[in-house]
């Protein structure tokens, strides 16, 4: 099973969670649990923001689009991730590393985009509410999304065409539980300066821009929420900036730490325990914190299933 001589490297083992049976069992049915509740939530919300009319706002049209983003990162990953749970390790062919390498960078560079925009979209709510209207129109909000999964996909069709040309001949052992790329260029055994020189400027381009023009807009908003003069006002600004607020920090915390400014001699326990928050938790939160308990939300549930 593994390949510790000079051949090239066709198919490699992905180690996942390694211990005991129990602990590894235990581990697959939480899992498992998880990425139901995870798919069946942001399928509830995809259906909810096309069916009810009261919720075709730009702000719900924006999270029907990260859902779809959350729904695409967790197929992409999690069945996979069970499955190596099971068989305590598996092996996955060099092809199928590629297409797993280019869906996760669709679905987090699109993530990334997309909880970019809806801070944009707040900080007109609340920092220009009158021209909210005129500004966040529906022909605008569907121009932002289609750049937004334009630019992710040839982003990632760049990507996937460089890692595709690495050369693998030594050890074909990927300590993680999917192919990502930085484990896999530790193993690579032909030049992979293009591709970590792509990667910084992506990581430039889709994690520190994005997450600069966040704390902009945050900046602008919290002034805003300032200046109003009731405290109920205030709270009520807030309360609708601090979900989303939970889960930008959750997600561009992980996303820096293990690809901007990755931890010298982090150990690959950690380092997956950070991809579970960016590939499990954050897609397991967004319908809960931004919509499940929105009172929009709620009653959009009560119309269309009672």
């Amino acid at each position: 099973m593994f390949q510790t001589n000079r051949s090239v490297v066709s198919e490699f083992f992905l180690t996942g969670f390694q211990g005991s049976h129990l602990l590894r069992n235990l581990l697959f049915l939480l899992f498992l649990l998880l990425f139901c509740i995870t798919i069946c939530g942001n399928l509830l919300i995809i259906s909810l923001v096309f069916i009810n009319n009261t919720l075709h706002t730009p702000m719900y049209f924006f999270i029907s689009q990260l859902s779809i983003s959350d729904i695409m990162l967790t197929t992409n990953v999690i069945p996979s991730m069970l499955h190596i749970l099971l068989k305590n390790g598996a092996t996955i062919s060099l092809p199928g590393c590629i297409t797993q390498i280019y869906f996760f960078c669709t679905s987090v560079s699109s993530e990334c985009l997309l909880l970019t925009g809806m801070s944009y979209d707040r900080y007109v709510a609340i920092c220009n509410p009158l021209r909210y209207t005129s500004i966040m129109t529906s022909l605008h909000c569907v121009k932002l999304i289609l750049e937004t999964w334009v630019v992710c996909f040839i982003v990632s069709v760049v990507v996937t065409i460089t890692s595709s040309l690495l050369t693998f001949c030594g050890s074909n052992i990927i300590d993680h539980f999917f192919c990502d790329l930085m484990p896999l260029l530790e193993i690579a055994c032909s030049d992979a300066f293009i591709v970590q020189l792509e990667m910084y400027v992506l990581s430039v381009a889709l994690i520190i821009v994005p997450s600069v023009i966040i704390i902009d807009c945050y900046v602008y908003i919290i002034v805003a929420i300032l200046r109003i003069p009731s405290s109920t006002g205030r709270q009520k600004a807030f309360s609708t900036c601090s979900s989303h607020l939970i889960v930008v920090s959750v997600f561009y915390w992980t996303l820096f730490s293990v690809y901007v400014f990755p931890t010298k001699g982090e150990s690959s326990t950690m380092s997956k325990l950070l991809s579970l928050l960016y590939t499990m938790l954050t897609p397991l939160l967004n319908p809960i914190i931004y919509s499940l308990r929105n009172k929009d939300i709620k009653k959009a549930v009560q119309q269309t299933f009672t």
